[in-house]
């Protein structure tokens, strides 16, 4: 609980999980453990761990009156938050689909972009790039056109593209 009022959540949940283990019947140690998850944003671990103190002491009121209703609230919001953002995200995406421009990808620049990398491909592959490492591990980029003799001693050297 110090921790927690530290601010020092993971340290919180730490030291709570181990008061949980040495005594798994404690009550508070699993309301403090919930306590903390809720610290992290853990609202579905935090409720088990109300629900488990509840049922070691079902009559303890803070625990049903602060704790497990609070986690439960923050449960409601979580998922109307996510539910909001999806909802705002599909209309961000219907806005966007909307404002995308109609391109004339039949231009006469268009083409002449496309020709160009065309071109430009066909020269790369027709080149043949190797990377040589040697055992003393010196490394050797080489290009070796298709007219070219074979490489060097395969025993002596590793490949790489």
């Amino acid at each position: 609980q110090v921790l927690m009022s530290l601010h020092e959540m993971f340290p919180a949940v730490h030291a709570a999980e181990m008061a949980v283990q040495r005594n798994p019947r404690s009550w508070d140690a699993w309301q403090t453990l919930g306590r903390a998850q809720l610290g992290l944003g853990e609202i579905a671990l935090a409720i088990r761990s109300f629900q488990v103190s509840l049922h070691i002491f079902p009559m303890n009121p803070e625990v049903w009156k602060e704790d497990l209703s609070w986690a439960r609230k923050l449960q409601v919001q979580q998922k109307a938050a996510k539910t909001d953002s999806v909802q705002a995200l599909a209309k961000g995406e219907e806005l966007v689909q909307e404002s995308i421009p109609d391109y004339d990808f039949e231009s006469d620049e268009i083409v002449a972009v496309c020709a160009a990398i065309a071109e430009k491909e066909k020269a790369l592959s027709a080149a043949k790039t190797m990377v040589i490492v040697s055992a003393s591990g010196t490394v050797e980029t080489v290009t070796k056109q298709d007219n070219c003799p074979a490489t060097p001693d395969e025993t002596l050297f590793i490949r790489a593209r």
